[in-house]
């Protein structure tokens, strides 16, 4: 794409601007910035609302007693039980077990605080649904968006 048809249409960089590549006048490939380009920007607020949906139904299920806060932060953080057991040192088979209500209720201070750390809240909002009702994708405690 020549330098000149470089896309500037505005998307959720809100103002921000990325760099790419372009063909300039002389036939050389230099360095371009631009706004965002339609199709990218549809794609981008596609998967967002997909996202969203994940949050809300994790959500529901937190909110309804069939899982445990995790499963929210799990969503908002855009992890799966192999990925959480990575980060946090449990097993696969912990984690998942921790998914329960019953079982994430009697953790111990101590692997509630791996799970603290790991998702940059306190226990007390780790363990309290206030996150749960009030959290989105795009803000709050634990997003990995750089919001």
């Amino acid at each position: 794409m020549f330098e000149k048809d470089v896309p500037q249409d505005q998307g959720i960089a809100e103002g921000l601007e990325e760099v790419c590549y372009a063909v300039n006048e002389d036939g050389e490939y230099v360095l371009a910035s631009s706004r965002g380009w339609e199709p990218k920007n549809v794609a981008n607020d596609q998967a967002w609302d997909l996202l969203e949906q994940q949050l809300d139904e994790a959500r529901q299920k937190v909110l309804s007693g069939k899982c445990s806060q995790l499963a929210f932060l799990m969503a908002k953080n855009q992890m799966d039980i192999r990925l959480l057991s990575q980060y946090s040192g449990f097993y696969a088979w912990q984690v998942r077990r921790h998914l329960k209500p019953s079982v994430f209720s009697r953790l111990s201070s101590e692997k509630l605080d791996r799970y603290a750390v790991l998702f940059k809240v306190s226990i007390k909002e780790l363990t309290s649904l206030e996150l749960v009702r009030e959290g989105t994708m795009k803000s709050g405690a634990g997003s990995t968006h750089g919001d």
